[in-house]
C-alpha cells in the first residue's frame, strides 16, 4: 500500500522507497522516511489528498500527496 492511501488514524511501517528521482528520493530520506519506521495518517488538505500530514516517529510531516505515493508501507 502507498503512504497516500493510508486511512486516516492507521499506523504503518514503511516498507520502501520508489525513486521517480534521485534527488527525491533523497529529499525524502533526507526528512527521515527510513525502512522500519512507523508512520500515522494524522491528516489530507483541503483539497482531498494534495497535501497530508503524517506523524513519521515523533516529528509531524506534511508532504504533497504525488510524494507520499512514493512510499510504500505496510499496516501494523
Amino acid at each position: 500500500m502507498k503512504l497516500n492511501e493510508l486511512p486516516f488514524g492507521r499506523i504503518a511501517r514503511v516498507s520502501g522507497i520508489e525513486s521517480a528521482t534521485i534527488e527525491l528520493e533523497a529529499k525524502l530520506r533526507e526528512v527521515g522516511f527510513a525502512e522500519g519506521d512507523e508512520v500515522e495518517m494524522l491528516n489530507h488538505g483541503p483539497f482531498r489528498g494534495r497535501t497530508l500530514s503524517v506523524r513519521l516517529n515523533r516529528s509531524i510531516i506534511a508532504l504533497r500527496g504525488s510524494e507520499a505515493a512514493l512510499i510504500e508501507v505496510d499496516l501494523l
